[in-house]
């Protein structure tokens, strides 16, 4: 049994990203964006009530407060700031999925914030106090062996790790950066059998060709990326045909 997570939420007023209606019945989690990186309230307030129409799990997809980059980029934010932003961003999508018979159950950090903390401990440990802060029962979705991980276990808080269907690996487990070719996966054939590798057979092939070992409780599709209907159909798929089931985690 696995988890199928995909970001979502991520337009912004009349800017469109990602066909997240349609992803919302693939997927079994969504990880929604909440304005700092991407979206808005109406965004916000839409995409969490058609997760519950869908029965999907919401999660808060925190980020650092970086529109313009889409969260995409370092930000050397201080530990207790950091703690604040993250705060608010849960408390507003909490807000938002109250309102429509829903809630949060874990969150998930955005982009360059999530590759940070993968070791940078500083940031990973204000991320636990906040999500400890703003509610102790979420869950903290992340890389495998990454300083988040521990901090969030440190901070007692459950821990659920995940692999990336559709970005390449580094041969420590770690993704490779979005600025090298290769980094974002696009055939979705090619993307799927990976997948069942990772939940079959718990190993993915690294970019030199190593094979590591993957151990995800859930795999991220990402909503943003161009085909990700067809990505997450096919991935959704070949799990089936698998024999994986396909379960939220929370």
């Amino acid at each position: 049994m696995i988890d199928l997570n995909a970001d979502s939420g991520e337009s912004f007023s009349h800017w469109s990203m990602g066909d997240d209606a349609t992803m919302m019945g693939i997927v079994t989690s969504a990880s929604i964006a909440c304005g700092f990186h991407a979206g808005d309230p109406t965004v916000m307030h839409a995409t969490v009530d058609s997760a519950v129409q869908h029965g999907v799990a919401i999660g808060a997809h925190v980020s650092y407060r970086d529109l313009h980059h889409f969260g995409r980029v370092f930000v050397d934010v201080a530990p207790e700031e950091l703690t604040d932003e993250v705060i608010y961003q849960i408390g507003a999508l909490q807000a938002m999925a109250r309102a429509v018979g829903g809630r949060v159950s874990y969150v998930k950090p955005h982009g360059a914030l999530y590759n940070a903390i993968v070791h940078h401990r500083g940031q990973a440990e204000a991320v636990a106090r906040a999500v400890a802060a703003a509610d102790d029962s979420l869950a903290v979705l992340c890389l495998p062996g990454s300083e988040i991980a521990r901090a969030a276990g440190s901070a007692g808080l459950r821990v659920v790790l995940e692999a990336f269907a559709d970005r390449a690996y580094n041969p420590d487990g770690t993704l490779v950066s979005r600025r090298r070719s290769g980094s974002v996966l696009r055939d979705p054939d090619l993307i799927a059998a990976r997948v069942v590798a990772m939940a079959v057979d718990h190993q993915v092939t690294a970019i030199d060709g190593s094979t590591i070992g993957i151990d995800a409780a859930s795999i991220c599709v990402h909503g943003d990326t161009p085909g990700a209907v067809a990505i997450a159909s096919a991935v959704r798929a070949a799990l089936l045909d698998a024999g994986v089931a396909l379960a939220r985690f929370a």
